[in-house]
């Protein structure tokens, strides 16, 4: 199953090659301030999806017609891990490592959709670079979650680019920049996904291929990205956590177009302004 905002806020359902407007059907408000909806979904999917379908306010819609726009606007936290791969520490010459450093926190308001833009902030000189990395949204929340529990509390993965100002400001700032977390186009839910600790994650600018890695070679792997996270944090539905990029990183420029594409989860490309 997909879950994916479209139009302005729309709420939609991907079932096979079918998907909903579920919108009407759900009660969704799509003016709501804070827009949280998607989260608000999450948090109570089992009880809300019943029968979703068969509702008279269920709507079939083309996927190929609307305008997609990024899953999760307003979560409480969007957490991600740095230096995550051996290779991409070694091709940046750096001490850290997430098994020593942990997680840090990038602003929500850098999150952007599927058809959103990377709008590079003017700093004449500076490196932005792309990041590939897969996106693991938290359905069940928790504190001190073990690693045996931890995959029950994944509600879905979608693809997710972590944009950088290459810099010695803190990385919180340098990764905040509005637009600098693409993630899309949708969420799966985990169920779809037959082995997270095992997919290919691609990058291309255009067209020229630049990382090319697999989720079995993280050094924190899934479980352990969300039993540490919450050792810390309580993590809540709708949380949404990045694994950390592989190596290939790599500037961007104004004109360029960035596609990610992770197996079993998605792909999207996006234009650099």
């Amino acid at each position: 199953m997909k879950l994916f905002r479209f139009n302005q806020g729309r709420i939609g359902v991907g079932i096979g090659d079918e998907a909903w407007d579920i919108t009407d059907a759900l009660g969704i408000d799509v003016a709501m301030w804070p827009p949280v909806q998607m989260v608000q979904l999450i948090a109570d999917f089992d009880r809300r999806m019943k029968d979703i379908t068969s509702h008279p306010k269920a709507k079939r819609v083309d996927l190929a017609s609307v305008r997609l726009e990024v899953p999760i606007e307003w979560p409480n936290k969007l957490l991600a891990y740095p230096v995550n791969y051996i290779k991409h520490g070694q091709e940046m010459n750096s001490k850290n490592r997430a098994d020593l450093n942990g997680f840090f926190m990038k602003a929500n308001s850098s999150l952007s959709g599927p058809n959103d833009p990377i709008v590079l902030p003017d700093l004449p000189g500076r490196e932005i670079h792309h990041e590939c990395e897969l996106g693991i949204v938290i359905g069940q929340g928790g504190r001190n979650i073990s690693r045996e529990d931890a995959f029950k509390h994944v509600f879905g993965y979608a693809c997710l680019i972590d944009m950088v100002v290459r810099g010695s400001e803190e990385r919180v700032m340098r990764k905040s920049y509005d637009s600098f977390c693409p993630f899309g186009p949708w969420i799966v839910t985990a169920d779809e996904v037959p082995d997270p600790t095992n997919l290919q994650a691609r990058l291309w600018v255009n067209g020229e291929l630049r990382q090319n890695a697999n989720t079995r070679d993280l050094i924190v792997d899934i479980p352990g990205m969300i039993e540490l996270a919450s050792r810390v944090a309580t993590l809540y539905p709708g949380d949404i956590i990045a694994t950390g990029t592989p190596e290939g990183v790599g500037p961007v420029k104004r004109g360029d177009r960035v596609r990610i594409a992770i197996e079993h989860v998605g792909e999207m490309t996006l234009d650099v302004k």
